[in-house]
């Protein structure tokens, strides 16, 4: 259950680290915002998107590592614990692609592989949850 606490504690740290940045962005630019806004390449648009890509993931990620942090505990060998673990990291890399990237709608390393690795841990984290589900029936 430590894994799973700390996993969702680093998902929820990335989360409010992202939305400080935009508000930090926000207060830096010296254009109108909606013109920041509208610019893929602008330091804010790329904070905006970085923080809403991960508010699409980290909720899900985030039950999905309580749910198997309490049904599992006992059972949480070393690659669960890994998955978890890589799905955080998966979110911090894609983020860092992001605001590294030269704009928003250019793919790179950082965005493809934080992306892939969010794809795949959600996954077989679903996967987790359904056996063990049927296991209970």
């Amino acid at each position: 259950m430590a894994i799973a606490l700390l996993s969702v504690g680093l998902l929820g740290l990335l989360v409010f680290l992202l939305g400080a940045n935009v508000s930090r962005e926000r207060r830096s630019v010296a254009v109108t915002q909606h013109e920041a806004e509208a610019d893929p390449k602008s330091a804010l648009r790329k904070a905006i998107r970085a923080h809403g890509n991960c508010i699409e993931y980290v909720p899900m990620l985030s039950l999905m590592i309580i749910a198997i942090g309490l049904a599992i505990p006992v059972l949480l060998s070393w690659w669960i614990a890994a998955l978890m673990l890589a799905a955080v990291a998966s979110r911090y890399i894609h983020a860092a692609g992001i605001l590294t990237g030269g704009s928003v709608y250019e793919a790179n390393t950082l965005k493809r592989i934080g992306a892939a690795g969010t794809y795949l841990t959600g996954l077989v984290l679903s996967i987790i949850l359904v056996t063990r589900a049927v296991m209970l029936f």
